[in-house]
């Protein structure tokens, strides 16, 4: 970079265009220097490193950063002038982060392993996701080199190692200070290679500011680390704070990292996805969003976030603004060139020629591009050490334990954490909370995989010896375990919003109807109980589908006391499920989910189909449709359908053309 006017080094025409002086003491640019600046966006990276599945110890070229690396390359030789950046939901998400977070803890003086490859590829600047807070305030303190100055976090004389570069958060504050938790924004200088008015190349400076954002509904998902240490403000009035103190501090350009996504309803200053109102306050040249792990622009999406007033899923721009969203696990990178004009007093961006777009890390020909070996290299260490600990055997199993077929009724993958939730709170009531000792403890869970991502996106341990792999497989995320003391209406409203996993379908129909929305699995939470049962009736509205409740038996009493055994996620308000906002936790265990499934394989030593995975609680009211009601799920797998007992599943096809290794296959509802 370079401040001043340096003669020796310049050429004459470069001089002609360029004076010491102005009230920086910088360069002053010539009116009409043209330049364009790639920003280039990486988002929800989970820990995705390697292109590798630690639950399947394989390779999987679909993800990893050590192929986004190579995008990021290519960009670099591509575009003249780049600014990399990271939009948060960095550090957790596979084997490798629990490992260093939980299991062998990274220490001060080193640097998480995500963390060193990004070093490593010299990031300019990052965003806070949701996911940062998952391990706690103290963890995220040490891990991102920061000195927070909020309850239960102690701070040495020396800052611990962390990223090589600023991350910005502005709408979360300490309780205690009342100040941001990390810098709300970044001014960061660079020097583009320009096109001065006379043709010739110049290099001149340019300030871009950064400004980050997180969904403020952090408070709630993990509440156990943050509640009454920290708070949040909502997108739109920190926004309109800190954009204008940006620009008096001499920005050119600001570029909001917002880890969110888009939705215009009315404004809340607690909104998860206040992104559409975020591109409406005036200074923000661009935005780099994320979290809802999609791609945009993509002219073809029928996402509902995408296809809203004021947004240009062709062009890339929501109300104007330009917009990236770069998919997740390292899958995509985002680039926004955007084209800038100087005139005379301050660069301005030529929205005519400014482009969006998403780059897959997936060639044409459905091969992908070859991973950065210097990627691979930088964390040998850290990755040997978690294939093996995620190799260590704690059971076995005498059935496949699958999610493929957990949307039609398959409780194989769902049934043992839900007996190890409930297990552990039971255990728990009865040693501590003799007030609760005579109510019923229950438990639900969800099928975490559930092809989202395609066809290697389900929970799939293979029969025979169980590893922790394998545990982290059945249950996904870091949550911790909750009970929550509910009646028996509650637990009615709760599997009535479960059940908007699931399309109306019309039985009069001779078309294929898709059985499954675009609700995510994660919220299709279920009991697997020979004590509850009920049926889904897809034939009705939302709201109206949870038919024939019963408990042991008889018609569950709308009145009476349960506990159900669940995580901090969805008792503290994650999802919207209706009455669980907190209020109705009676434990909130310090004891991860996985931990506690962990344990319990461990006690129970032989998992078998017939004492853990084979009582269903829910079946489809039965129903006869003129056409097929699809669903999608792993190609190949009919008969683990089968084997699980499910009866009127066929398959239609082995591609279902999405390109995500999905396959289609039909359900008899009447069966």
């Amino acid at each position: 970079m370079r401040h001043a006017c340096t003669a020796g080094l310049l050429g004459a025409s470069t001089l002609a265009l360029l004076a010491c002086g102005g009230s920086s003491g910088g360069p002053v640019v010539a009116a009409n220097t043209k330049a364009s600046l790639a920003l280039l966006e990486t988002t929800d990276l989970h820990t995705n490193v390697m292109s590798y599945d630690y639950f399947k110890l394989a390779e999987d070229t679909s993800l990893g950063y050590e192929r986004v690396a190579t995008l990021i390359n290519k960009a670099r030789a591509e575009f003249a002038n780049t600014v990399l950046l990271d939009n948060g939901d960095t550090i957790q998400g596979t084997a490798l982060s629990d490992y260093q977070a939980l299991i062998n803890p990274v220490a001060c003086n080193q640097s998480l392993a995500i963390y060193k490859v990004m070093n490593q590829s010299k990031y300019d600047g990052g965003g806070i996701g949701n996911h940062e807070f998952n391990y706690g305030l103290p963890y995220l303190n040490q891990v991102t080199g920061s000195a927070f100055q909020v309850d239960g976090v102690s701070n040495g004389s020396t800052r611990c190692a962390g990223p090589n570069f600023p991350q910005v958060l502005a709408n979360v504050y300490s309780a205690k200070t009342k100040a941001p938790l990390f810098n709300p924004y970044q001014i960061i200088t660079k020097t583009l290679t320009a096109t001065a008015p006379d043709g010739s190349t110049v290099q001149v400076p340019v300030n871009i500011g950064i400004i980050g954002f997180t969904p403020p509904t952090i408070l709630s998902w993990d509440k156990r680390w943050l509640d009454g240490k920290v708070y949040t403000e909502g997108l739109v009035e920190t926004a309109q704070k800190y954009v204008p103190e940006m620009r008096s501090k001499g920005a050119d350009l600001v570029v909001a990292i917002s880890h969110g996504g888009l939705d215009n309803s009315s404004y809340d200053p607690t909104m998860e996805n206040g992104n559409w109102h975020l591109s409406k306050v005036p200074g923000i040249d661009a935005m780099l969003i994320g979290h809802s792990h999609q791609i945009f622009p993509s002219a073809t999406s029928t996402v509902a976030q995408f296809n809203l007033p004021g947004v240009d899923k062709v062009k890339g721009t929501v109300n104007g603004v330009p917009t990236v969203m770069a998919n997740f696990w390292g899958k995509h990178l985002g680039v926004i060139k955007l084209q800038l004009v100087h005139n005379g007093s301050k660069w301005t961006v030529d929205t005519t020629g400014t482009t969006v777009e998403a780059r897959s890390t997936q060639n044409a020909d459905k091969s992908y591009v070859a991973v950065d070996p210097a990627v691979a290299s930088a964390i040998a260490s850290e990755h040997a050490a978690t294939i093996q600990y995620v190799k260590t055997p704690i059971g076995s199993t005498d059935f496949n334990m699958a999610s493929y077929f957990a949307d039609v009724g398959d409780p194989g993958a769902i049934e043992v954490v839900n007996q190890a939730q409930a297990s552990y709170v039971a255990a728990y009531v009865a040693a501590n909370l003799p007030q609760y000792a005579s109510l019923p403890v229950l438990s639900v869970s969800a099928p975490f995989k559930s092809g989202f991502a395609g066809g290697s996106d389900f929970t799939d341990v293979a029969s025979g010896n169980v590893a922790i792999n394998n545990a982290a497989d059945l249950y996904l995320y870091p949550n911790t375990v909750y009970a929550v003391r509910v009646q028996g209406s509650d637990i009615k409203a709760w599997l009535e919003t479960a059940a908007t996993r699931f399309n109306r379908i019309n039985p009069t129909l001779s078309t294929d109807q898709a059985l499954v929305s675009s609700y995510p699995g994660y919220n299709f939470d279920m009991f697997t109980s020979p004590d509850i049962r009920y049926e889904i009736d897809v034939t009705q509205a939302q709201g109206s589908r949870i038919k024939n409740l019963s408990y042991k038996g008889k018609a569950i009493d709308p009145a009476a006391y349960f506990i159900v055994a669940t995580n901090n996620y969805r008792a503290s308000g994650g999802g919207n499920f209706p009455g669980l906002d907190g209020s109705k936790t009676i434990y909130a265990s310090p004891d991860a989910n996985r931990d506690v499934l962990i344990n319990y394989i461990k006690t129970t030593k032989t998992i078998t189909r017939a004492s853990n995975g084979s009582d269903r609680s829910w079946r489809f009211t039965p129903v006869s449709t003129a056409g097929r009601v699809t669903f999608k799920s792993a190609p190949g797998k009919l008969a683990l359908a089968t084997a699980a007992g499910l009866t009127g599943i066929s398959a239609i096809n082995s591609d279902d053309g999405s390109g995500k290794n999905l396959a289609d296959y039909a359900i008899d509802l009447s069966k």
